[in-house]
């Protein structure tokens, strides 16, 4: 039985511009077979936009809190969101912010 799909928009504060967060979030979500995008914003914080089951965006909210080793995570504020079909099939990083 296939778990229903959840999404989930992830704000993460502290140093996390500069230091690989993007492309950490990209493949932590790839591991975990969460689908959706990441993107820097303009006021230093980095945006995670997740599809998958709500068991693995969970796994993914535990590893943008943790972050890559150059980066410091001070907060993640999660919102629910609907599901966007553009981004349901594959993660990316998004330059549009």
């Amino acid at each position: 039985m296939r778990e229903e799909k959840v999404a989930r928009r992830y704000y993460v504060s502290g140093m996390v511009q500069g230091v690989g967060f993007r492309f950490f979030a990209q493949g932590a979500a790839e591991r975990l077979g969460v689908n959706g995008f990441t993107r820097n914003l303009s006021d230093g914080r980095v945006e995670v936009y997740a599809i998958g089951s709500n068991k693995s965006v969970e796994a993914l909210r535990e590893e943008l809190e943790r972050g890559p080793r150059a980066s410091h995570v001070s907060k993640v504020t999660e919102h629910e969101a609907e599901i966007d079909p553009r981004y349901a099939h594959s993660f990316s990083i998004e330059y549009d912010a």
